[in-house]
């Protein structure tokens, strides 16, 4: 990417790092995020950004030993931008105070600006809605007293220096997340840094396209490589640009686990075969997945389970191919993210993956994961840039794991087969009514008890049932869908008349955080 503008982010952690890149690629800007203690003088130079942005974290700086930017930076002549703990960094490193506790603020509030500030520069188009700006915080510390040079541009109630500047070193920050969709001009905001900063906006998806198979083919050279194919979109696409970058040298494996939607596994190797000229082993592995599942009840233990049969699988028909070195999978940014500190950063484990981590060393295969630092509309973007027809690349999101994660509790095949067919009535539901494009993820949970019913003047005592579906754009955040209570009516009487097995239907309001979109 040297021929792109490129800006850094040095990562302290937080867990919305990652939706400054967002922001940032919405905006054609291309950046690289390394966690803090990566970061020296010497990568900043060899990285040759044109800006830096310093994100938040969970940690104090008033703790010894807190995480720190190189002091070199701050003498390099770089804009900087410090959001939440990188604005605190930075008043700690330049000479400011920031006191410790007893002054959290979490959710939203809003920031009024300081008497006598021209409201320009990147603060252009701010305080436009009564005199202040919604904004997001989440934090515990707070600046008392600012760094030599710094003048205070905006406060909140528990936030005395909310926007801070000193506009002859173009270093700005805020104690709030301009990076979040809570915080509505947070966008505006870091757009008028970039634009100030220099930047014009030079990166797109056509340019990752490039740099991707360029990267494939240095990575791959003449090796033949095997790709995991699921029928999502994510391995979908990640199968279409290998072939585009590598050709023959891709066979890509379809698994059959038994986890799957109802008639999914005949849908994805018919589509596959008649449509795209791709070397395509479908494997059906039903009984060894299930084997292995029945009776696990703990989510982690099912998550574990999959990959390591995953594994073992690609393992096995890559014995059959000759010259066969890498693997190939979908996995995004915020897989990632939740799975391990991207790039070995220091921010916290939600849950594992199936897919991230690495492969054992007894595999002999390497990685390739081109979408690995890509969030989910991006890569249907990049689905649009290869050819893919919007009917495909709008498929709602489906978990490796499959429906094993949407079975709290016990595995069974009854279960599976029970959430199967109300699966499958849950989205005829939501296409018959036109809702399926408005829906980022829509699914039903079996869950782990029986309940009392009526049905034919006769007791039944059946499984209940959860329905879930949500909006989002990245998927690291999201909303529950606001279905009428005619559709989740109608809905539960279908499954409830249509699904041997289930006599009672709920439907999941939560929102992500604090919940995740799936059960486990």
């Amino acid at each position: 990417m040297a021929q792109h503008q490129t800006l850094l982010i040095i990562d302290f952690g937080s867990q919305v790092t990652q939706l400054i890149a967002r922001r940032l690629r919405e905006l054609n800007v291309y950046c690289e995020i390394r966690p803090y203690q990566s970061v020296t003088e010497e990568v900043i130079r060899e990285i040759a950004p044109l800006a830096v942005i310093l994100s938040g974290g969970p940690d104090s700086v008033t703790r010894e030993g807190s995480p720190r930017a190189p002091q070199a930076l701050f003498e390099m002549g770089l804009p900087i931008f410090g959001i939440c703990y990188g604005q605190q960094v930075m008043m700690e490193q330049l000479g400011g105070k920031v006191e410790a506790g007893h002054h959290a603020e979490y959710g939203r509030a809003y920031v009024t600006p300081a008497e006598g500030h021209k409201l320009d520069g990147i603060f252009a188009g701010l305080f436009l809605n009564d005199g202040r700006e919604q904004v997001w915080m989440s934090h515990g510390d707070r600046v008392t007293q600012l760094a030599p040079g710094f003048e205070v541009i905006g406060t909140s109630p528990n936030a005395p220096y909310a926007i801070t500047a000193d506009e002859s070193r173009q270093f700005y920050a805020v104690q709030f997340h301009p990076e979040v969709h809570h915080t509505p001009n947070g966008k505006a905001l870091i757009e008028n840094f970039l634009r100030k900063a220099g930047f014009t906006g030079d990166w797109t998806m056509a340019a990752y396209r490039e740099e991707a198979i360029k990267t494939i083919r240095e990575q791959v050279g003449d090796k033949q490589v095997i790709c995991g194919l699921s029928g999502g979109v994510d391995s979908s696409v990640t199968a279409i640009l290998l072939h585009e970058a590598i050709g023959e040298q891709l066979t890509c494996v379809f698994v059959d686990h038994g986890l799957l939607r109802q008639d999914e596994a005949e849908q994805v190797v018919a589509m596959f075969r008649d449509n795209y000229n791709i070397k395509l082993i479908a494997a059906d592995e039903s009984d060894l997945f299930i084997g292995a599942l029945e009776g696990v009840s703990d989510p982690e233990v099912k998550r574990k389970t999959i990959g390591k049969l995953f594994i073992d699988v690609f393992q096995k028909y890559a014995n059959e191919i000759e010259g066969a070195e890498f693997l190939a999978q979908g996995t995004l940014y915020p897989d990632v993210i939740e799975s391990v500190s991207f790039s070995g950063g220091p921010s916290v484990t939600i849950k594992s993956h199936h897919n991230v981590g690495g492969l054992p060393e007894k595999m002999g295969l390497k990685l390739v994961e081109p979408l690995r630092e890509l969030f989910k509309d991006e890569v249907r973007e990049l689905g649009r840039e290869l050819g893919l027809p919007d009917s495909f690349i709008g498929r709602h999101p489906f978990p490796g794991p499959g429906l094993a994660i949407r079975c709290p509790g016990e595995i069974t095949r009854e279960k599976l087969e029970i959430l199967r067919k109300a699966d499958a009535v849950y989205i005829d539901q939501i296409r018959k009514h036109g809702l399926y494009d408005e829906i980022w993820q829509a699914f039903v949970a079996i869950l782990p008890v029986r309940t009392v019913g009526v049905m034919g003047d006769g007791r039944t005592y059946d499984y209940a049932c959860a329905l879930r579906a949500v909006t989002s754009v990245d998927g690291m955040t999201a909303d529950y869908y606001p279905f009428t209570h005619d559709f989740l009516g109608e809905t539960a009487t279908r499954i409830i008349n249509e699904v041997k097995g289930i006599n009672r239907v709920t439907y999941d309001i939560t929102s992500k955080p604090p919940g995740t979109i799936e059960w486990e």
